[in-house]
């Protein structure tokens, strides 16, 4: 492997990937823990020009319903995976998609104004697209090779 990294720069991608690893883990425990949580809110308030299929999808018991524990699921894989280090860039990958549904969902356009309280967002920029840039960087550096699983998976396959 094509070491371009030092020391100091693999702790800290380390560091991303744990850190944003925990992020979707939690979010995917705490939406599990909680009874009766549902996406039917956030999807419901949808702005932007996929707000009909949004909209539909929180009208739709049978498709909210697999939205939830696709959502709840997906979230607790992709954290489990990028702390882990384990096919790091498929879950960073698909931190970024998820990411982008939540984002198109209810993006921070202006002129867009929802009922449900939002955090603080800078016209087309907000919390999800810094995220997923940084997962993007994930999936580009190959970071599970340092502090992960990704190096022993590639090994135990005996790709070198």
């Amino acid at each position: 492997m094509n070491d371009k990294f030092t020391f100091v720069q693999k702790v800290v991608l380390v560091l991303l990937r744990v850190v944003i690893g925990w992020h979707f883990l939690y979010e995917g425990v705490a939406k599990l823990l909680k009874a009766n949580w549902s996406a039917a809110g956030y999807l419901a308030q949808s702005r932007g020009f996929l707000a009909p299929l949004f909209q539909w999808m929180a009208d739709s018991p049978g498709v909210l319903a697999v939205v939830n524990q696709l959502n709840i699921w997906g979230l607790i894989a992709i954290g489990l995976a990028l702390i882990l280090g384990c096919f790091t860039r498929l879950s960073a990958v698909f931190g970024m998609l998820l990411i982008l549904l939540y984002y198109l969902a209810n993006p921070p356009f202006v002129g867009y104004y929802y009922s449900i309280p939002m955090e603080g967002n800078y016209l087309i920029i907000n919390k999800n697209i810094v995220e997923l840039v940084a997962l993007l960087f994930i999936a580009v550096s190959n970071s599970g090779w340092y502090a992960g699983l990704d190096r022993i998976i590639k090994n135990l396959w005996g790709k070198k």
